[in-house]
């Protein structure tokens, strides 16, 4: 049986494209019972006709990677690196924190779903602009901003409606789960709840047979123009999504077919892929960059800047709203005919420009086949909307064993959903801890001072040994030596090691010893010093990395002539800076006569008065203006010499 449903699992599943075999065996399992953590264990897909991953990795069978703290499982690597820096990852990072239960995707995504339009995404390959405002607050991220409002959720007189909130139960799950006798019996296959209208839900397990109905043969896709991919007139492009996304001043939208394509890969093995009939994508420049919150939201709160910036951002906030319109307009057809209609609008502001009111509106707000997405999403991109896609027609699959899930599910019932989690008490630190932790609260700022008396007196008085370990832990400088070294502090590594008696041998997690973490030449030196103060027998100088023995007479004379050195090429280079520049004054005198002379003539400037250059005279009669009058002056000198050039101009 586990090598019959190895087969039916050699190519991804597509929801609308499943295996004879398997759509037979298919059945429908008990839904209340299963954790919504469990809404997005190994992924498949299909494959996309936009930039999608490489031919390899969508053929090859990769070993399921997992986040035991959200309950996920994913198919690659990359998928769950991506994941890991995630909003839903951090966020769940904080509720362990707390001591509070993880959420899964489609709580995470209600969570995020009331916050401010100021939020453009997360996408940190895309970096944007700062502008010329200032005086604001640095913009907050989905996470920071969710985190801000349960903070403010939390105080106490919200207690009533927190209480309120938590009585009307998590919803229905993400995901519908199914089992099939090809499979192994731990074996379950989800599909989104999101793709089956509100009718075809409520036929329960009547669900297999809706699945069964919308399974479609792949076609040809349809015939588009090579202008926008627009579909011809006329043309049928058959049952298909509208999805969009905004937020943040960018906005992707796509019109996908749901048949998938045949093709080939270069292997000659067939593969199916994704149709896209028409996609468009708006980017402006509407949010306030590193300060937060669109240009309206802030004129809204604070009234209408005057910043050059802010003109700008209004300016394109209502471009963006009259592009996107536009483009709904031209899809009309395509829209209404679409079988759902996935949109994240986030803020009111963005929802207006999509849902309006407005005269000619596409979309409505009250329409039946409205979906938001059951998962987190990113900036508004085309790939983002292809990813999305993807997402929402693969089929999911789990291997949780039900014995683990039933006790799982007990546990959760008899958990009281009103009570707030407790958090954990922290281990009360022993004495010797508390010891530990004051005497690293005094010691590391005397070390960062330079403190060395001081710093030596402390350790006597307190009978603290030279090997002591700071607390809490600290893996690159556990000791104070370490700390001075990567400080670059040659008066404290002097003292401790050849007064306190400090170990240079001792490592840090990293293998690395004191001398390792020195940083330049004068705390390498102190190092030397010490080694030739101790002498060779106080520790193993190999093992601590500390080269040759050097006095400090020898460092002292060193630095000496390393200075006297550099004075002496600082002189020199002055002597030559003054030389070059008293013979450039000496060229320069030698041309003004040879010029002169020129003017003039050998012999006849005898007895005559020295004849002025034009720049001499400018000079002259500028000399003792204020620079108002010279600039005016300057200005109707340059407008004469303009004249007599048009005249010659107009005499040639």
């Amino acid at each position: 049986m586990a090598q019959k449903g190895e087969q039916l699992l050699q190519r991804p599943l597509y929801v609308f494209d499943l295996p004879e075999e398997l759509l037979a065996t298919l059945t429908l399992k008990d839904q209340p019972g299963r954790p919504l953590a469990e809404a997005a264990p190994q992924h498949q897909a299909i494959s996309a006709d936009i930039p999608a991953k490489s031919d390899t990795e969508e053929s090859s069978r990769v070993k399921a990677t997992s986040c035991n703290l959200c309950g996920l499982s994913f198919a690659t690597v990359e998928e769950q690196r991506s994941h890991v820096r995630s909003d839903l990852h951090g966020y769940n990072l904080k509720q362990k924190i707390k001591g509070a239960t993880a959420v899964g995707e489609a709580e995470f995504e209600k969570l995020v779903g009331d916050l401010d339009e100021s939020i453009s995404g997360s996408e940190s390959s895309e970096s944007d602009d700062d502008d010329e405002d200032d005086g604001a607050k640095p913009k907050d991220s989905t996470l920071s901003a969710l985190l801000k409002k349960q903070a403010k959720i939390s105080n106490p007189e919200f207690d009533e409606f927190a209480s309120r909130k938590k009585q009307q139960g998590p919803g229905k799950p993400p995901l519908l789960w199914f089992s099939s006798s090809s499979l192994p019996e731990n074996m379950s296959l989800g599909v989104y709840r999101a793709i089956f209208s509100t009718e075809e839900q409520e036929e329960g397990s009547r669900i297999t047979e809706v699945l069964r109905r919308k399974q479609l043969p792949p076609t040809q896709p349809p015939k588009v123009k090579s202008e926008g991919g627009i579909p011809l007139p006329g043309t049928d492009i058959g049952p298909h999504y509208f999805l969009c996304m905004i937020g943040g001043g960018h906005f992707a939208a796509m019109v996908v077919a749901l048949a998938p394509k045949m093709g080939k890969k270069h292997t000659g093995v067939d593969e199916r892929s994704a149709t896209v009939i028409a996609h468009k994508t708006f980017h402006r420049y509407t949010t306030r960059r590193k300060q937060g919150g669109s240009q309206s939201a802030n004129d809204n709160a604070k009234g209408n800047a005057h910043s050059a910036g802010s003109s700008i951002r209004r300016y394109n906030e209502t471009a963006l709203v009259n592009e996107v319109r536009e483009l709904l307009a031209s899809w009309k057809t395509m829209i209404d005919t679409a079988e759902l209609v996935f949109v994240r609008a986030t803020g009111s502001t963005n929802r207006r420009t999509l849902f309006g009111p407005y005269e000619g509106q596409v979309l409505r707000s009250n329409d039946p086949r409205n979906r938001g997405f059951p998962f987190s999403t990113r900036r508004a991109t085309q790939k983002e909307l292809m990813r999305a896609f993807v997402e929402l027609t693969r089929v999911k699959q789990s291997t949780i064993d039900e014995a683990a899930l039933t006790a799982m599910n007990t546990a959760q019932t008899e958990s009281t959903p009103t009570t707030a989690p407790i958090k954990p008490k922290a281990p009360k630190p022993s004495k010797e801890e508390e010891e530990a932790i004051l005497h690293t609260s005094q010691i590391v700022p005397l070390v960062k001072r330079s403190k060395a008396p001081a710093l030596l007196n402390y350790l006597k008085t307190n009978n603290i040994p030279s090997t002591f370990t700071f607390l809490p832990a600290n893996h690159h400088t556990p000791t104070p030596l370490h700390l001075a070294a990567s400080l670059n502090s040659p008066p404290i590594i002097l003292a401790l090691l050849t007064k306190g008696g400090a170990d240079p041998t001792i490592m840090n997690d990293d293998a690395r010893t004191p001398f390792a973490l020195a940083g330049d030449r004068a705390t390498r030196d102190a190092f030397r010093v010490a080694r030739h103060e101790l002498g060779e027998a106080a520790w193993d100088w190999e093992i601590a990395g500390v080269p040759a023995a050097l006095s400090k007479a020898e460092a002292d004379k060193r630095d000496a002539q390393e200075k006297d050195e550099k004075a002496a090429e600082t002189k020199a280079e002055s002597e030559r800076r003054k030389a070059e520049t008293e013979r450039v004054r000496k060229e320069s005198e030698a041309e003004d006569a040879r010029r002169r002379d020129q003017r003039l003539g050998k012999g006849k400037a005898l007895g005559a008065l020295p004849v002025k250059t034009g720049a001499e005279i400018r000079e002259e009669q500028m000399r003792g203006l204020t620079p108002e009058a010279r600039a005016r002056l300057e200005r109707e000198r340059r407008a004469r010499a303009a004249e007599e050039r048009f005249k010659r101009m107009q005499s040639n």
